[in-house]
C-alpha cells in the first residue's frame, strides 16, 4: 500500500529537512484546518444536522479548502479531482495576485461555503473573524493585502456553493411524506420520540463518484421471521443477550462509537437533548488527528480532508438507497414484539431503517481510503470524541477503527450482525471505488 506522499500528488510532498519554524508553522497550519473543520461540525451540532446532510455540508465545505488549494498550490503538485468526479465543478480562478495566503485563503473558503449553505452557517461569521484577526496579528497578511485575500475565497466559495445547489438536495422537501410500510418486519419509528424517517429519498442526491446509488447494494438482509429456529431470530437473540450482558468493554466501544446528533434522555417529564458529534464529523476528526501526526503539507491535508468527505457523502447515498430499500425492522421495534417487551438498547434506536448499518458503511469507505493515502498499520490515537467527556481510544490501523466502530452498532443494541458486516462490506467497495475513480488504479472493486 503506497502512502500519500507518493501517490496523492505528482512529486514527493514533505520536504526531506524542515527547519524549526518551518515545522511549527506546518503544525500551526495543520492545527488550524483541524479546528476549522471542528467548527463545521459545531454548526452542525447547534442545527442536529442529520448524518447525511452532515457529510453533504462536509463534502462541499472541503471542497472550496480544495479548490482554494488547487489553484494555489506552487508547481501544479496537487492532484486535480475535479476531471474525475461525475460532474465537473468547472471552477474559474479569479486572478490570485501575488503571494496570496494558502492557509488564509483555504480556511476562509471552507468557513464561507459553510455560511452559506448550513440552516445556522451564519454562526462561522465569528470563526471568519477570528480567522482574520489570527492573520493579522500573527503578521502573515497585511492590513492591505486582507480584502484581496477575502475577495479570492469568497469567489472560490460562491462557485462551489452554486456547484452545490445544483445536485438535488432542494428537491427533497417536495416529495411525498414517506410512509412506514404496514408488513411485518419492516421498520416503523421506535421510542421514545417515535420520530418520523430521516431522509428516506437522500439517494435521489448527486453522488461525487459513484455511477448510482444502487452500484454498490449489498447482499439481501436476512428475512424476517417469528420462527424460533430461524435465522433472523438467532440474531435478534444475539442482539437481545450482547445488551443484556454487555461487558464494561463493549459498553465503551458502543459509547465511543455512538454519534447519534437525535439522542434524547429524560429526567421526569423533562426531554434532554443530547449533543452528539455525527458519524461524519467523528472520521473528519480522526482525518485531522491523522494528517497532523504524519505532519502532512497542508495542501496534502486539505487533499486527504476532501477525499474522507467526499467518500463520507457518497456511502451515505449508498447506505440510504439500501436503507428505504430493504426498510427492515429495527432490534428494538422486533424484540419488544417477538421476546421482551420491556427490552431497550443501550443506545437510542436512530430513526430510520435499520439495513445496512449507516457508522458501519461509511467507516469502511473511509478507512479504505485512510489507508490508501497514509499506509498500511497508521496507529492513532482517537480524540474526537473528548469534547463529548468520552475517553481516547487507541487504534493499530484505520481498518481496526472502522471494525470497531461496525460491532458497536451490535454492543448498542441498534443493529444486527449481518447489517454491520454487509454495511462494512458495501463501504470497502465504495471506498475501493473512490480511490480507483480519483486516482486511475485498480483497487479490487470491480
Amino acid at each position: 500500500m503506497r502512502s500519500v506522499k507518493n501517490i496523492v500528488f505528482t512529486f514527493i510532498l514533505l520536504a526531506p529537512v524542515l527547519g524549526y519554524s518551518q515545522k511549527e508553522d506546518r503544525k500551526q497550519e495543520l492545527q488550524l484546518l483541524a479546528d476549522n473543520v471542528f467548527h463545521l461540525s459545531e454548526v452542525m451540532l447547534h442545527d442536529v444536522a442529520n448524518p447525511p446532510a452532515a457529510s453533504r455540508f462536509y463534502a462541499y465545505a472541503m471542497l472550496g479548502a480544495y479548490e482554494t488549494a488547487l489553484s494555489l498550490s506552487s508547481g501544479g503538485r496537487l492532484a486535480d479531482l475535479n476531471t474525475k468526479l461525475n460532474v465537473n465543478p468547472a471552477i474559474n480562478t479569479p486572478p490570485a495576485g501575488s503571494n496570496l495566503n494558502l492557509s488564509f485563503c483555504a480556511n476562509y473558503a471552507m468557513l464561507e461555503v459553510g455560511r452559506m449553505l448550513m440552516p445556522s452557517g451564519p454562526m462561522l461569521e465569528e470563526k471568519q473573524q477570528a480567522l482574520i484577526k489570527h492573520f493579522r496579528d500573527g503578521r502573515k497578511i497585511t492590513a492591505k493585502n486582507m480584502p484581496q485575500h477575502i475577495a479570492y475565497a469568497q469567489e472560490i466559495a460562491r462557485q462551489v456553493v452554486q456547484y452545490a445547489r445544483a445536485d438535488d438536495y432542494n428537491k427533497l422537501s417536495a416529495y411525498a411524506r414517506y410512509r412506514p410500510m404496514k408488513d411485518e418486519g419492516h421498520w416503523y419509528p421506535t421510542p421514545p420520540e417515535y420520530m418520523g424517517a430521516v431522509e428516506p429519498r437522500w439517494s435521489t442526491v448527486r453522488a461525487f463518484f459513484l455511477d448510482s446509488a444502487a452500484q454498490f447494494a449489498p447482499l439481501a438482509p436476512m428475512p424476517y421471521s417469528k420462527d424460533s429456529t430461524s435465522a433472523f431470530y438467532r440474531q435478534m437473540k444475539e442482539v437481545y443477550t450482547t445488551v443484556k450482558n454487555i461487558t464494561p468493554e463493549q459498553r465503551a466501544i458502543a459509547s465511543f462509537w455512538d454519534c447519534n446528533p437525535f439522542a434524547v434522555t429524560y429526567s421526569g417529564h423533562m426531554a434532554i437533548g443530547l449533543k452528539k458529534i455525527s458519524p461524519g464529523g467523528h472520521w473528519m476528526g480522526i482525518t485531522g488527528i491523522a494528517c497532523k501526526q504524519a505532519n502532512l503539507a497542508l495542501d496534502s491535508a486539505i487533499l486527504v480532508h476532501t477525499l474522507v468527505a467526499l467518500t463520507l457523502h457518497d456511502a451515505f447515498i449508498s447506505c440510504w438507497q439500501e436503507k428505504y430499500n430493504s426498510h427492515r425492522i429495527r432490534p428494538e421495534t422486533a424484540i419488544n414484539k417477538l421476546i421482551d417487551s420491556s427490552w431497550r438498547p443501550l443506545l437510542q434506536t436512530p430513526p430510520f431503517p435499520e439495513y445496512t448499518s449507516g457508522h458501519s458503511v461509511v467507516s469502511s469507505a473511509v478507512s479504505v481510503v485512510l489507508t490508501y493515502l497514509l499506509g498500511d498499520n497508521f496507529g492513532f490515537t482517537d480524540t474526537s470524541e473528548v469534547y463529548f467527556g468520552i475517553p481516547e481510544r487507541k487504534f493499530k490501523s484505520f481498518y481496526q477503527a472502522a471494525n470497531e466502530a461496525a460491532v458497536s452498532r451490535l454492543y448498542g443494541g441498534i443493529h444486527f450482525r449481518d447489517a454491520c458486516e454487509q454495511g462494512a462490506a458495501q463501504g470497502k467497495r465504495v471506498g475501493q471505488f473512490v480511490i480507483s475513480s480519483a486516482f486511475d488504479v485498480k483497487t479490487g472493486h470491480e
